[in-house]
């Protein structure tokens, strides 16, 4: 340990985790003093049953509402304002969030945005809202993304054909609502990316420069549960326990990477996913395992350790080859829960790679990440897996 280190942990979001807490929102709007809610869902959650759980815990509670869910896979900027300009017209002082990462995501700049002038890409960045919005409650429908209590919201620009992040205290929810009954409907590979998508933003703020004791605890517990649950949930959507690991497990990783910022896995995702239209858990699961083997030399005792977590034998190897190891674990899970998708699947070719990295070097997930990347260095990761 060293003394001489010092580290801030903050998160401004309080947690209600457990089945069934979706019965209690009601309370939480009330006690956030709103007095008529904008629902944001998206249409997917809406055709399986879950929007109605919440609209009848409202009804029943006699809270008026909003419902908005002109919400897109790759959410557009334009989308978070016609949200906004919504909540104004039916006066709106409370926000919901109900899905994914991108309707939540939608919803926290939504909150944002009823509080703060201009239009949401006046807040493109980190630590440029200038106040606290409308509050926000977050109600995660899968285990992946962790925006129930995240900083942060991406969204696309469909003009600039880019993806656009907003980074803020102010942009993070005043609770996240965590019912792992409400992720029983997410499809197999649903759960496989988003989980996969979960395990990335752990073991990237574990092996990061960023990474602090505080976070270290939530990303090694987060990558056991996933280590332990993520293939019965996606073999068995209906098993609650595996559910319950796996929201909590997606819980923590968010909680790591909120202080610790990400990897090269993520730096990659961004263009990747902004030209290519990847879903983010699905390029995340293509990369993590060539972004591990490419990061190993970076910082083995934490690779070794991962290898633990995933109940890898490690006893009598070198360091190297026990890094190694929480490599092969990964693969392994990758192919247990059925991803087998490949960036050319989605048209990436040799000639995309010149831009693509370009613009990945620009990401603030590179500077922490375990090891200096060249241009070609990128490159080269995006070959082993087209």
């Amino acid at each position: 340990m060293d003394l001489n280190r010092v580290f801030r942990y903050e998160i401004p979001t309080a947690i209600e985790f457990g089945n069934g807490a979706v019965s209690t929102v009601a309370d939480h709007v009330k006690a956030l003093m709103g007095t008529k809610v904008l629902l944001v869902s998206d249409p997917g959650v809406q055709k399986a049953g879950v929007t109605q759980k919440l609209i009848d815990v409202l009804d029943q509670a006699e809270i008026p509402f909003r419902i908005f869910n002109e919400i897109e896979p790759e959410p557009d900027i334009e989308g978070v304002m016609v949200g906004r300009d919504l909540a104004v017209q039916e006066g709106c002082d409370c926000v919901v969030g109900l899905g994914g990462g991108s309707a939540l995501d939608t919803a926290k700049a939504i909150g944002v945005m009823l509080g703060n002038d201009g239009h949401i890409r006046d807040y493109v960045g980190i630590n440029i809202i200038p106040k606290k919005g409308a509050p926000v409650i977050a109600i995660p429908t899968t285990a992946g993304t962790g925006s129930e209590l995240t900083i942060w919201s991406v969204m696309s620009d469909k003009k600039a054909n880019a993806k656009l992040s907003v980074g803020s205290p102010f942009n993070c929810p005043n609770l996240a609502l965590c019912d792992p009954e409400l992720t029983v409907t997410l499809p197999p590979h649903l759960t496989a990316t988003t989980g996969m998508d979960a395990l990335t933003h752990a073991l990237e703020s574990f092996v990061n420069k960023a990474t602090q004791p505080i976070s270290e605890g939530m990303s090694m517990q987060s990558m056991k549960l996933i280590s332990q649950s993520l293939r019965t949930a996606v073999s068995q959507g209906e098993n609650l326990t595996a559910r319950y690991d796996m929201l909590l497990a997606s819980l923590l990783a968010a909680m790591a990477f909120n202080s610790t910022r990400l990897g090269l896995s993520h730096a990659l995702a961004i263009p990747l996913g902004a030209h290519f239209k990847i879903p983010h858990g699905t390029v995340n699961a293509i990369l993590l395992p060539e972004v591990m083997e490419y990061n190993l030399v970076g910082n083995i005792p934490k690779f070794i350790e991962i290898a633990k977590l995933f109940d890898e034998p490690v006893e009598g190897l070198s360091p190297r080859k026990a890094a190694e190891k929480s490599v092969f674990a990964v693969r392994q899970l990758k192919e247990d829960v059925g991803i087998e998708e490949t960036l050319s699947d989605y048209g990436v070719t040799e000639k995309d790679l010149g831009f693509i990295v370009e613009e990945a070097m620009m990401s603030g997930n590179v500077p922490v990440n375990p090891r200096k990347p060249t241009l070609e260095d990128l490159k080269q990761i995006c070959r082993n897996v087209m």
